[in-house]
């Protein structure tokens, strides 16, 4: 053997040693994958049958009180469609107001959300600027703190100048429930905004400005188009967090029967007076609303994306 082909050999075992592996079990692979898919099936799931779990407690609840006073009636059937929590709430002039200005306010708050989430969403995801890692932060700031801490911020602020020339019309008024709403909600509306934005390609946008269009024209009419389906989803999610909003409105707006009561404050004054029946059958129309928005979003949105 020459000197050539001995320094040959072993890297050519090396070759085949590198390339070689060992052979797998095909057996031991699918079992630890079912494994693997089965432990965060049960994880997941979990939190999942907790929500369920929940919302069938409230059905179950409203199922039994129904049942109950149509045992009692010498109608059964009129009692139980007639009688029920829910059909009493909605028949509740008070009820009837808090829906109507739950359904006003929450629009005004999750339309007022979306015009101050398009531009943030847009600078933070399209440009670097001085601060802005420290805007970022304070865009979170009404989501990481307590609800009522909102509310007695908001409550504050409106003790001092400029703020203090409106308050005689905004606390503990209408006005009050619509920003205390908004000054939540419009944080998760900045939050998809900019997710939104960022994953649009922005050379589509450059190619615009670069043919001649200005700024505005680019976003309009390139950018906009592109990021109606994630204003959808921030619309929702504005809409569905205004609805379930409790802590600032209790501070900053109150809770005056006919006056600034809302469906989450409902809840809250029927629990005080004693009148659980009427407290869940609100949560249950709470949670059909929020739903029912979310569902139809959901269909919206899919049909945009398609076509």
């Amino acid at each position: 053997m020459t000197g050539s082909e001995s320094q040959e050999q072993p890297s050519h075992n090396l070759r085949n040693n590198s390339t070689t592996t060992p052979p797998r079990d095909v057996g031991n692979v699918v079992l630890s994958n079912r494994v693997f898919y089965c432990c965060m099936a049960i994880i997941g799931g979990a939190y999942v049958i907790l929500i369920l779990s929940m919302l069938l407690a409230d059905a179950w609840f409203v199922i039994e009180k129904t049942v109950d006073a149509a045992s009692a009636s010498s109608s059964p059937w009129k009692a139980m469609f007639f009688d029920n929590p829910v059909v009493t709430a909605l028949a509740d002039r008070k009820i009837q107001y808090s829906i109507w200005l739950s359904l006003v306010s929450c629009t005004l708050s999750a339309i007022l959300s979306i015009i101050a989430a398009v531009p943030i969403g847009y600078l933070l995801s399209r440009h670097n600027f001085p601060g802005k890692r420290l805007l970022d932060a304070i865009l979170d700031i009404p989501i990481v703190l307590p609800p009522l801490v909102v509310g007695l911020s908001l409550l504050i602020l409106f003790q001092f100048f400029p703020f203090s020339l409106l308050a005689r019309d905004v606390v503990y008024q209408v006005p009050a429930v619509v920003l205390a709403q908004f000054s939540v909600a419009c944080a998760f509306a900045v939050r998809t905004m900019k997710s939104t934005f960022d994953h649009i390609d922005p050379r589509c946008e450059q190619v615009a400005v670069a043919l001649g269009s200005s700024r505005s024209q680019a976003f309009g009419l390139v950018v906009l188009p592109e990021a109606t389906h994630g204003m959808i989803t921030a619309f929702t999610l504005a809409w569905a967090r205004s609805l379930g909003e409790f802590g600032p409105l209790l501070i900053f707006a109150g809770a005056t029967r006919m006056k600034t009561e809302v469906l989450s404050t409902t809840v809250f004054l029927e629990m005080n007076v004693g009148n659980i029946e009427a407290a869940v059958a609100v949560s249950l129309i709470m949670v059909a609303a929020a739903v029912t928005v979310l569902v139809i979003t959901r269909i919206w949105g899919t049909r945009e994306t398609l076509l």
